[in-house]
């Protein structure tokens, strides 16, 4: 079966569609788009937000006289008539501050009325009708004060009823008229779309403003998980390292061990059999944390046993450092003793990249339940250049994240000789008691 071509739309759809139109065009004309803030609002001076308000009344206090002497010198209107003309057609130029769509609905009106009561005066030779010359200029600033506010089809509306008033006022009278009304729909035109574009690269700015504060915050949580996954890696080493230790003296213990009972025995192969499972489950975590597939991060963690070596090989790359290590810090947990490890290895990769030469002391001491790390540097010896004159943020938030993870404290900034500070205070486990038999012994 062949189907015909499709014809013309029907008719109601035409009429359904110019009446959604004409709903959407009287729409804009009734809501504004704007909330009743002034323009400028959010200006960073106090004189920028105060700007709109003295132009507005500048307007109005020289619209309202220019429009009187106007009416009543050249058109020869009456004095009362002039005064209740004049202040319906300037007055409401004070509302273009932060209600332009209003104040246009009463003047719109009013100057079309003040056309029609010039059509009762005697028609002079340089007489300009229907718009008056304070009505042109006065409506322009209506018009910008829109395009500046207003949606593009309030825009477009206003602009084409503009035009039509000034056609049926033409129409009414085309003796009298003298081309005032094309001036004006044309003037409206351009006045419209400089408005229009101001505000619309205004929202642009706006937009683009909005943007990057969502993606500056979204870098900063990206790298916030970033270094919590790479902690959460460091960390599953350092308790896997002790899983496996308690599985191998758990399985070792019934042969190294004589004379256990049997529920000493079952015991100990109970606990072997947790922590090989807890062990599996752990491994199976890893592999998840190590999805990127660096297999570097596979090997040892580093500690402070490792922090000679690591101050060392700064000097060599040229940075004054010297090393204050205290010789017994007693006790030190895995997680802390990787965390000040990575510490130091941040801050003397931050002296590198941004004070090149600059002179270092890296201190790490343990007293009143805490291992103390500080790295302090003097601003940068020669006038160099740094590596990186922008930082992305991980180094700092790494920090964070560490000495927040064991519960620590930690202190960064700038020191009053150029130079910085970076002090983490990390906490340690209390010190054993010495056993009795111990006490017993010595004494």
């Amino acid at each position: 079966m062949s189907t015909s071509p499709a014809g013309p739309p029907p008719a109601d759809g035409l009429l359904s569609a110019a009446r959604r139109n004409l709903r959407e065009l009287a729409h804009g004309l009734s809501h504004v788009s704007h909330p009743p803030t002034p323009l400028l609002a959010g200006a960073p001076r106090r004189w920028q937000r105060l700007l709109p308000y003295a132009v507005v009344l500048a307007l109005a206090s020289t619209f309202i006289p220019v429009t009187i002497n106007v009416l009543i010198t050249q058109y020869g209107v009456a004095g009362g008539v002039a005064g209740a003309l004049a202040v319906a057609q300037a007055a409401p130029l004070l509302m273009l501050a932060h209600r332009p769509l209003q104040a246009w609905w009463i003047i719109f009106p009013a100057d079309i009325l003040g056309a029609v009561v010039l059509l009762a005066q005697p028609v002079e030779k340089y007489d300009i009708w229907p718009w008056t010359p304070p009505v042109i200029v006065g409506y322009l600033f209506v018009l910008l004060a829109i395009g500046l506010r207003e949606r593009r089809r309030t825009v477009v509306c206003v602009w084409l009823l503009t035009g039509v008033a000034g056609l049926v006022l033409h129409l009414i009278a085309t003796d009298r008229s003298n081309g005032s009304a094309l001036l004006l729909f044309m003037l409206g035109a351009v006045v419209l779309v400089i408005g229009a574009s101001v505000r619309e690269r205004g929202e642009a700015q706006r937009r683009l403003a909005e943007q990057e504060t969502i993606s500056e915050a979204e870098r900063a949580q990206r790298t916030l998980l970033e270094e919590r996954t790479r902690i959460a890696r460091e960390l599953h080493d350092v308790v896997a390292h002790h899983m496996s230790v308690i599985t191998v003296q758990a399985d070792s213990a019934p042969y190294r061990i004589d004379g256990l009972p049997a529920e000493a025995r079952e015991e100990f192969t109970a606990i072997a059999a947790s922590a090989r499972e807890s062990l599996g489950e752990m491994r199976r975590l890893l592999s998840v944390l190590r999805s990127d597939g660096t297999e570097g991060e596979r090997a040892p963690q580093p500690g402070l046993d490792r922090v000679q070596q690591l101050v060392e090989a700064t000097v060599r790359a040229g940075l004054p450092a010297e090393l204050s290590l205290a010789a017994d810090l007693g006790e030190v947990p895995s997680a802390v003793d990787v965390s000040a490890y990575r510490i130091v290895q941040e801050a003397l990769a931050n002296v590198i990249r941004h004070a090149p030469g600059a002179r270092t002391r890296v201190s790490i001491t343990a007293g009143a339940g805490h291992l103390t790390v500080l790295v302090v540097n003097s601003p940068a010896e020669h006038a160099r250049s740094p590596l990186e004159t922008t930082g992305t943020g991980h180094g700092l938030v790494g920090m964070r994240e560490r000495v927040r993870l064991t519960g620590g404290t930690l202190d960064t900034g700038p020191l009053p000789d150029g130079g910085f500070r970076v002090a983490a205070r990390l906490p340690l486990p209390p010190a054993k008691a010495p056993s009795a038999q111990q006490t017993s012994e010595e004494s």
